[in-house]
């Protein structure tokens, strides 16, 4: 599923129209980035936890020359799935 299909089907879902579905959807993951950006977790109950996960600096290969680079510090995203959505998965 895209972004597109996502603002549909949430449009259809709540009974909005389409440019408010997308609006929604804008709206609720800026929110999420904004929060992860500080370093707050975003808990939504039933579904997992955003959180910003630190990666160390690390040696890897470059695959074209096999030379060893070396891979510096960084910021992710990490996503902590739900147990109620883990047991739907199943």
């Amino acid at each position: 599923m895209n972004k597109a299909e996502l603002v549909e089907a949430v449009a259809e879902k709540a009974e909005l129209s389409k440019r408010d579905a997308e609006a929604a959807v804008d709206a609720v993951l800026e929110v999420i980035e904004a929060a992860v950006v500080k370093g707050e977790e975003v808990k939504l109950s039933g579904f997992g936890i955003f959180s910003k996960k630190a990666r160390a600096a690390r040696e890897g290969t470059n695959p074209s020359n096999q030379k060893k680079i070396k891979i510096p510090a960084s910021n992710t995203v990490a996503f902590k799935v739900s147990k109620a959505f883990k047991e739907k998965l199943n």
